[in-house]
């Protein structure tokens, strides 16, 4: 259901090269190696028509706010924090300070148009592009997703207008499409990613026009000189725009001709640059909001920067997602009584009043939402921490040897509460899960025994300490038989236990955190619900972990050193003794008709016999 009703393709994910991959809803990216866990991506893959591969186990899982905080020192900066002041206060403890721009900003962000329909928004949106487009303005849309993005080029396509689109299909070009989307009249449209963290500078990126030029120089020298090869063209790539010191002459004549090229194509794109201000700058225009405002602040930022000139704008509708989950139903009735054209813009203060409450109560869900798996994950976070020290442990190659003999005392004390308790009374004992339990985990082979002249007399304490000689003699055993390797095997062993039955309960406690929510009905508090069943889940894992690395140091066996012998794996030919094969005559087996005397001596005809 969720695979064809709620993941759609080119908004949440990406068909690529016969791969699902799936594509980050804030950045616009695509996030390779991740898999939708609980068959959802395999449900997807047999949607697209491509390989389904294995389902992918989780070995390990960290919120990014404890993995954060697993860091000493914390700290950060970012152009859009003030946003989220509160949430780096409560959860990180971090103030967030507002640093002034280096230059004041010049950027005119402009009201939002809204329009009844998306489809009024997008003609609004193509004229606005054409008309900066006439004038040289450079032009970034930002959509929300890959599906809008090739909509709207589409429409772009459709009035000849010349354009580029980055979005998670085309990633690999993103920093050629980003460097030239300041160039006089050039249109870019973009998903959330755009060009995060390149400038997009006024009239053309010298500095890229002059990596591009220096690279196909060094190509075409490939063709002359022989040492200069694939690998040494990337190294003077990268280390032509570097200043570590070096005496290599091909690192300094290529920092050389790199400042050569940089200082031209500068005085080259001056003229540009002064031409492209003059028309006004830089034109973000965002086509929806998004979900956080952080993201349409990054968006704004990308104009206007060190000072220059530009605008921003969003183009809305009545029917984007955010209006139409999040919108007043209020704000729709009276839009659709006004009567208003669908491309004719909506002015109205309780329009924008509505838009940012939409917004607001948005990033407040989100923010209770990543609360709430923050206190989910403080209870893993305990679990984790002691789970994670064991292996280490076992890795760093000490002797667990003593740990092997308290979890055999812990295998044995949990059996005989499992099936003795607390009760004296011989009669309710469960002697034949205990013996069970003595041959299976133990490797007691029969040893244990509890005669029935004994049963009234015989003390749990008694019980207990045949189990523990039986387990003292198997493992003296183990350790004579396998020697100086036996430390090794219970170190492998007991990881391969820790590891399986670790994924196993990330399993669990990811199905308990699913359903757990219910419990609010009532009346319990889900995270306490959480951490009480996810403590029920720990201990019994606990237990599994000592039960099955017992069983499996004390049954483990060597592996049998087997005879290599050839095997004749061809015929001999028969020549006939003078080199040429021998060649019997076929003779096909005839089958006897209805009315024939069967074939087997009985005296009665085929079809009565054999035959039938």
């Amino acid at each position: 259901l969720s695979a064809n009703g709620v993941m759609h393709r080119d908004r949440q994910y990406v068909v690529q090269n016969g791969e699902v991959q799936i594509v980050d809803e804030f950045t616009g990216r695509i996030m390779p190696g991740r898999r939708y866990s609980d068959g959802l991506h395999q449900a997807i893959e047999a949607k697209e028509g491509v390989n389904v591969e294995n389902e992918s186990k989780t070995l390990a899982t960290i919120t990014f706010q404890n993995y954060f905080r697993l860091y000493k020192k914390l700290s950060g900066m970012t152009g859009t924090a003030l946003t989220e002041e509160e949430e780096f206060q409560q959860i990180y403890r971090l103030d967030c300070v507002e640093v002034p721009t280096n230059k004041p900003i010049a950027r005119i962000d402009e009201h939002d148009s809204v329009y009844r329909t998306e489809k009024g928004k997008y003609m609004a949106v193509i004229r606005k592009i054409k008309e900066c487009n006439e004038k040289g303005q450079p032009v970034l849309v930002g959509t929300t997703n890959v599906d809008k993005s090739e909509i709207l080029s589409a429409l772009l396509k459709r009035e000849g207008i010349k354009h580029e689109v980055l979005n998670a299909k085309y990633h690999a070009k993103e920093a050629e499409i980003v460097a030239q989307a300041g160039k006089k009249g050039a249109v870019t449209i973009a998903t959330n990613m755009a060009g995060r963290g390149t400038d997009i500078i006024l009239g053309g990126n010298a500095e890229y026009m002059a990596k591009h030029e220096l690279l196909k120089q060094l190509i075409a020298k490939k063709s002359e000189d022989e040492s200069m090869t694939d690998e040494k063209i990337e190294m003077l790539m990268t280390e032509a725009t570097g200043h570590a010191e070096t005496e290599d002459s091909d690192i300094l004549a290529a920092r050389a001709k790199f400042e050569e090229l940089n200082n031209k194509f500068k005085a080259d794109l001056k003229d540009e640059q002064e031409e492209v201000k003059k028309a006004g700058g830089l034109y973000i225009i965002g086509t929806e909001r998004h979900e956080s405002r952080r993201i349409d602040n990054q968006l704004r930022g990308r104009s206007g920067r060190q000072g220059d000139p530009g605008t921003s704008k969003f183009y809305l509708s009545l029917e984007d997602d955010l209006m139409r989950i999040f919108g007043s139903d209020r704000v729709k009735n009276m839009v659709s009584s006004l009567g208003i054209a669908e491309d004719e813009p909506i002015e109205a203060s309780i329009l924008s009043k509505s838009i940012e409450n939409a917004q607001k109560n948005l990033e407040s869900r989100h923010f209770d939402a990543r609360r709430h798996v923050l206190q989910y994950d403080e209870v893993m976070n305990e679990q984790r921490k002691i789970i994670y020290a064991q292996r280490q442990m076992v890795l760093d190659g000490e002797d667990i040897s003593g740990t092997i003999r308290n979890m055999m005392e812990s295998a044995i004390d949990s059996a005989l509460d499992d099936f003795i308790g607390i009760t004296d009374i011989p009669e309710n004992w469960n002697i034949k899960a205990l013996t069970d339990f003595a041959n299976q985990i133990l490797m007691a082979n029969g040893e244990f025994e509890i005669e029935k002249s004994e049963i009234d007399t015989i003390t749990k304490a008694e019980i207990r300490e045949r189990l523990l000689e039986i387990a003292d003699k198997r493992y003296k055993e183990q350790c004579e038989l396998f020697g100086e390797n036996m430390r090794e095997i219970e170190r492998v062993m007991m990881l391969r236990v820790v590891d399986t039955l670790w994924m196993d309960h990330l399993d669990e406690m990811e199905h308990v955190k699913r359903e757990i929510g219910l419990r609010a009905y009532g009346q319990h508090d889900p995270v306490i619900e959480y951490r009480n069943v996810g403590s029920e889940l720990y201990e019994g894992m606990l237990d599994a972990i000592k039960r099955d690395t017992v069983k499996y140091v004390l049954g483990v066996k060597p592996k049998p050193q087997t005879e290599i012998r050839r095997v004749q794996v061809a015929k001999p030919l028969d020549t006939g003794g003078d080199g040429s094969l021998s060649k019997k005559p076929v003779t096909a087996k005839k089958t006897p008709g209805r009315n024939d005397p069967c074939p087997c001596g009985s005296g009665k005809k085929y079809k009565h016999c054999c035959g039938r």
